[in-house]
């Protein structure tokens, strides 16, 4: 009887078994086929973990939006922003999204801050700035500036006005070896990652904070010559924007194994796929400049990028802070930047604005969530919820240290050392 009882109790025995078999089979059907008849199976969070420390303590964030549940959703195919922000509206909101990113931790140092020189630290109330010798340097930028703590600063590309300068800036060329006192402050400036200096500069500016004085990609200055109309709908066909005009080997070679997997238009020279480098205003014809009768694919980059849900953003070196206009202008064009670069880009852009590569163990899986994302409103909307909510990290910190600024804080800096009047350096 013993032996009996031990066996009718056992969930496997004989008679059991036939009950249990169909039960069995339904929940496995359901495991291996309800992702599918949804879309896909919850992929990885685009963003880093959220956590609050306290007495050195991780405490998770258990907030919880759109984003955490891709693949429970049905697909449905859009291409309306409004209608998908009046759905993340109603479904999650600003509120509970700023909750969520309210303890989100990002590293101050990667951006200097807009005060780095004190009011204390100034030695002159004027500085004047010639900017000698400049390529890409755009002349928007020449004027005259009322900065902080009443210094004004006058940057200029022409020798007479500036006369006599306190700095002299290079980015074409680099200074001269040497300077006396009385002659201007040597400014170098060198945005590409390996930030050289020319070892005879009195003031060095790269994109990264421990430079003299920094200069991010992340302003306006960039690409003020380029057309500003942003599209109202998203296409449905084609989901991937890319561009580029250096067909750099191994940044080609991500390209193509990415793009080989999603929907995608190639502009400017290389993998192009649309039939031409200048072939956005024909595509695009909301995208035309009248006053730019000569097209060229990188003035129409902004708008035409703005058609698309995702634009692919490739670094040309992935190191610490280096993160580009690449990323940048996908952002302003109101569109999702994929993106391959720089290790701590989370601490230069804002929550949930990016799709971060490096989260994905291979680009099959980071095509598959670009895919669920396309196909799902809510999710997509919230992607764009940081600009419509107005949570920015780091983000308007980086702003406030590009390229736009840069005439009060080179001028700033410069004032501290004492302008042309600093000593010699012989």
């Amino acid at each position: 009887m013993a032996n009996s009882n031990s066996n009718s109790s056992s969930i496997f025995s004989s008679n059991h078994i036939y009950y249990l078999a169909p039960l069995l089979a339904v929940a496995i059907a359901l495991t291996l086929f309800l992702p599918s008849f949804l879309g896909s199976s919850p992929p990885p969070s685009p963003s880093p973990p959220i956590s609050d420390k306290e007495d050195n303590t991780e405490i998770p964030i258990n907030i919880t939006t759109a984003v955490d549940s891709i693949g429970t959703r049905q697909r449905e195919p859009f291409s309306d922003l409004k209608l998908a922000y009046d759905r993340w509206d109603s479904e999650v909101g600003c509120s509970r999204f700023r909750e969520k990113f309210r303890r989100w931790k990002v590293n101050a140092s990667v951006v200097q801050p807009a005060d780095a020189v004190g009011c204390s630290e100034l030695k002159l109330d004027h500085v004047s700035v010639w900017a000698k010798a400049v390529s890409w340097v755009p002349d928007i930028l020449d004027g005259l500036y009322e900065c902080r703590c009443g210094l004004s600063c006058l940057w200029t590309q022409n020798e007479v006005l500036a006369h006599p300068a306190d700095v002299e800036f290079y980015q074409a060329l680099g200074p001269p070896e040497t300077r006396k006192t009385g002659e201007p402050l040597r400014a170098f400036i060198d945005l590409e990652a390996w930030r050289q200096p020319s070892k005879h500069e009195d003031i060095f500016i790269s994109y990264h904070s421990s430079s003299d004085v920094q200069a991010t990609y992340a302003g306006k200055t960039f690409r003020i010559t380029h057309s500003y109309h942003i599209a109202d709908k998203k296409r449905e066909d084609v989901l991937v924007y890319w561009s580029s005009s250096r067909c750099i080997g191994h940044r080609d070679a991500t390209a193509k194994s990415f793009l080989s997997l999603v929907q995608h238009h190639s502009f400017g020279h290389c993998l192009n796929n649309v039939g031409g480098d200048d072939i956005a205003p024909t595509m695009y014809p909301d995208c035309q400049m009248e006053d730019n009768p000569v097209p060229h694919w990188w003035d129409h980059l902004h708008c035409a990028m703005s058609h698309y849900k995702f634009v692919l953003a490739i670094e040309n070196t992935w190191t610490e802070s280096y993160v580009t206009e690449k990323l940048f202008y996908a952002l302003e064009a109101g569109a999702v930047p994929i993106y391959f670069g720089a290790p701590n880009v989370w601490d230069l852009v804002p929550p949930n604005s990016i799709i971060d590569a490096s989260k994905f163990e291979s680009v099959e899986k980071l095509a598959e969530y670009i895919k669920a994302v396309a196909e799902d409103p809510v999710a997509y909307a919230e992607f764009h919820a940081w600009r419509r909510c107005g949570v920015l990290g780091n983000y308007g910190k980086v702003r406030l240290a590009s390229l736009d600024t840069l005439p009060c804080r080179l001028c700033e800096f410069a004032s501290k050392k004492g302008g042309r009047n600093a000593p010699s350096t012989q």
